[in-house]
């Protein structure tokens, strides 16, 4: 979006097992002035194995501890015979929906209901065959780098640049649920627009906007923020997703600040042309008569800003009036008799 934040909801686990619930949340993101949506492509068994020895048992110090990752994922994925009906949905009320894969069959899928961009979550981005795949169908690509390795995140890119797709946008990401304000490192997010050579953006996991406004002030083009309809629903997403009031103050301030931030622009504004009144400028400070010499004690810089520049004010000083000068007068040209100097 052209000197715009693209602005995504993250729908992720926050359905409630309930395909009303997702479009309820996609109409209330559209009100309350989301640029998009997004979702999830994945089942458990296409994610990771129902096993659960250890490999397998979540207990990271993640607010998902004590279970396993098919489990967890069991209860978190959008079932795959929703997404045709949410894509139509979200055709019909002029609602951009997009969705992250996590394998190649998910991505057929999303191809067949005409996914317009496609997101590569955090765990993925060392899935490079995945990520070939995908940007192989040369639609907009988002990457989201958490956990990656600086070596990974150009690995990353290069592979989506190896099937021609130059569209990239790489997400600063601290993948923790929630994520702390001390480990989000904003300034990363700008040392990738230069290392990368790619759009950045920002896929936020922090409680409150402080980090998605500052990150709009430092550049970012994308801002993905989880979001939930209620947080009744429940579910593993819900303790660090924005309801509706929170997400849509974020995108307020989020707007704001873009205005704050502007363009390069040093013309003056018809407010900035009336407030250079009250600029300085030369003014005679004391009643003289033609012939006096011009002097720190009869001229000085002062405001308004009537009277002649302050930068003469060295090259005046020496020369005398041309003619009587009342006290209060702004110095002019004509009013100095140049061609006298006293000094």
């Amino acid at each position: 979006m052209e000197n715009r934040v693209f602005i995504v909801a993250e729908i992720s686990a926050n359905h409630g097992h309930s395909i009303d619930i997702v479009k309820k949340t996609m109409l209330k993101a559209k009100e309350i002035g989301c640029d998009a949506v997004k979702i999830q492509t994945y089942r458990p068994d296409t994610i990771t194995l129902n096993c659960n020895n250890e490999f397998f048992q979540i207990n990271n110090g993640t607010i998902w501890d004590g279970t396993t990752l098919y489990n967890l994922y069991e209860d978190a994925y959008l079932p795959w015979e929703w997404h045709e009906e949410l894509f139509n949905f979200a055709k019909d009320n002029e609602i951009v929906l997009f969705s992250t894969p996590f394998d190649k069959m998910a991505v057929d899928l999303l191809e067949d209901c005409g996914n317009p961009i496609y997101k590569i979550a955090s765990f993925e981005i060392t899935d490079l065959p995945l990520i070939e795949y995908t940007a192989s169908k040369g639609k907009p690509m988002i990457i989201s780098t958490g956990i990656a390795l600086e070596e990974e995140i150009y690995e990353a890119v290069d592979a989506c640049r190896k099937m021609g797709n130059y569209d990239v946008t790489l997400l600063k990401c601290t993948s923790q649920y929630p994520a702390k304000i001390d480990d989000a490192n904003l300034l990363t997010m700008s040392d990738m627009r230069i290392k990368f050579d790619c759009k950045v953006g920002l896929s936020d996991h922090t409680e409150g906007d402080i980090v998605p406004i500052t990150a709009t002030a430092l550049g970012a083009e994308v801002i993905e923020k989880h979001f939930i309809f209620d947080k009744d629903i429940g579910g593993p997403d819900a303790s660090f997703s924005m309801e509706p009031y929170e997400f849509q103050c974020m995108i307020e301030r989020v707007r704001q600040v873009e205005k704050a931030i502007g363009s390069v622009d040093y013309s003056l504004s018809e407010g900035k042309q009336k407030s250079r009144k009250y600029a300085r400028s030369l003014f005679v400070c004391d009643n003289v008569v033609k012939g006096d010499i011009i002097s720190e004690k009869n001229v000085r810089s002062i405001r308004p800003s009537d009277g002649m520049a302050p930068k003469y004010y060295n090259s005046i000083l020496g020369k005398t009036f041309s003619r009587d000068v009342k006290y209060g007068t702004p110095l002019s040209e004509e009013l100095i008799d140049w061609g006298i100097d006293n000094e």
